[in-house]
């Protein structure tokens, strides 16, 4: 099945992690697979400690979108890419009971992932013994048109919104 947390709330990787973290309590693999994230966050730290949770991502941080050089992205989407095919890989040999792909709708929206190879990940998603949790703002509607559960989490008050700065341990 196919889980998808997306909006513009505070919660959507905190859910998916939560999901990752009772899958692996019944020994399970799992693997926690970040898109166009490359930056340190807390979440990595306890991951790395938990056995049987593989962590898959960019080790070179891009930074925001609107920021990329064109060679940058032309970059990131070939790192996306090789994550994409060793996500399909885990999933053909059933390595894993869950998947979560962290912030997934970026990469779509900006065109920066191999839609078709997403799309095959996602309709095996109901062949093999494997959960996907993906994470998000704007899902596109294959995306929402995939998924078993879509849990909308909503903004309704933010410090951002009053010039906070994202602070370690809450927002990373």
């Amino acid at each position: 099945m196919i889980q998808l947390y997306c909006g513009d709330g505070k919660g959507k990787t905190t859910a998916a992690l939560g999901q990752l973290i009772r899958m692996n309590g019944w020994g399970e693999k799992t693997v926690f697979c970040q898109f166009m994230k490359g930056n340190d966050t807390g979440e990595l730290h306890s991951l790395e400690n938990i056995k049987g949770v593989r962590i898959l991502r960019s080790e070179k941080d891009f930074g925001f979108y609107k920021s990329m050089t064109e060679k940058e992205r032309l970059e990131l989407t070939g790192i996306h890419n090789r994550l994409l095919e060793e996500l399909l890989m885990l999933q053909e040999k059933e390595e894993a009971g869950l998947i979560v792909l962290d912030e997934i709708t970026y990469p779509v929206e900006y065109g920066l992932i191999d839609i078709n190879r997403l799309k095959l990940l996602l309709k095996r998603a109901g062949e093999k013994k494997c959960e996907l949790v993906l994470t998000g703002r704007d899902p596109a509607d294959f995306l929402m048109e995939s998924a078993d559960y879509i849990t909308r989490l909503e903004k309704i008050r933010h410090p951002f919104d009053k010039g906070v700065m994202a602070r370690k341990g809450i927002e990373y």
